[in-house]
């Protein structure tokens, strides 16, 4: 009995470190599933114009339809687990941009703001989302602020997570860096990955190499055309930066920042809040570039606090 229950003890701790080791993809797709599952949400696709949009879908049917954008060199599952804490209220819309994540990879088509975000009313259209709460994060968030300003009667509420495209009165450690050609948001390798990740997160949480190099392997044959959209991004904040016209927002806005962003400085939290007429701000302080991540709970509950309070 002894022996038996000693093989029974090996088989249990083997067979798991074996298959991490022979087949990490499968674990680790099995991992972003179930956070998919936690966060009641459903994997879709919809056709729109050239292209098919892969979504994750969420929330009760007639519940007010939240919609998450994503920002550079993140997709979908950038709000995987923040959804558990918005799903039982809202019907969320969490869409891969077109240069992202499951979305084409497509060469022939512009990056700029402006292009992302008509696409991203167009798959509001696809859908037949009328109106929604509009919310993104990094380019995603220049995204939403920009369809506020382009397309006002689309949104009912913005919320803003750590945006790009409004310069604050401090540069940040990434517009500090130099410019060698080479973007530092673009990873190179898997331990290169570990790096960005590091930069972008305030605490980074370890993450097994094995699935890094899953991570690396999904975004090795994409590396140009991200480094090609992150200047095209770069040229856009320079030349049109929309700090001038943050007063023509006309809808409810919620500000969200971690204080120890290093991609983008904390101080352009006080040009959105001054220029917006209606909006408000929380910074986390013990969050970095992405709190839905960092700080999924907090995050949603200041969200759910805000959407409540303007009657949703």
């Amino acid at each position: 009995m002894l022996r038996l229950t000693l093989l029974i003890l090996a088989t249990l701790i083997l067979v798991p470190i074996l298959l991490y080791w022979l087949f990490p993809r499968p674990i680790f797709y099995h991992i972003r599933d179930r956070l998919r599952v936690r966060g009641r949400l459903s994997l879709k696709s919809m056709r729109v114009g050239e292209f098919d949009w892969p979504y994750l879908e969420g929330g009760p049917e007639g519940a007010p339809p939240l919609v998450l954008v994503h920002g550079f060199g993140g997709d979908k599952d950038n709000w995987a687990m923040i959804a558990p804490h918005l799903s039982d209220r809202y019907h969320l819309i969490i869409p891969d941009m077109v240069g992202f994540g499951d979305n084409a990879r497509a060469e022939h088509v512009p990056y700029d703001i402006k292009a992302q975000t008509q696409r991203l009313i167009d798959f509001l259209d696809a859908l037949g989302i009328a109106r929604c709460h509009l919310v993104g994060n990094s380019m995603g968030g220049w995204i939403a602020l920009q369809a506020a300003l382009d397309h006002p009667g689309r949104l009912t509420t913005l919320t803003l997570v750590n945006n790009a495209g409004v310069n604050g009165k401090i540069e940040s450690e990434l517009q500090q860096m130099p410019r060698d050609g080479r973007s530092p948001l673009v990873a190179t390798s898997a331990a290169d990955l570990k790096r960005l990740m590091a930069f972008i997160v305030h605490k980074p949480r370890y993450i097994p190499s094995r699935f890094m190099d899953v991570a690396w392997q999904d975004r090795a044959s994409h590396t140009d055309l991200l480094d090609r959209i992150f200047w095209t991004i770069v040229e856009d904040g320079e030349q049109r930066p929309l700090n001038d016209r943050l007063g023509e927002v006309t809808v409810p806005t919620l500000i969200l920042w971690g204080r120890h962003d290093r991609l983008i400085h904390v101080s352009s939290v006080a040009e959105l809040e001054a220029g917006i007429p209606v909006s408000e701000a929380v910074v986390f302080e013990d969050a970095g570039h992405v709190p839905m991540i960092e700080k999924p709970a907090a995050t949603a509950g200041v969200m759910r606090r805000f959407l409540a309070k303007h009657g949703y």
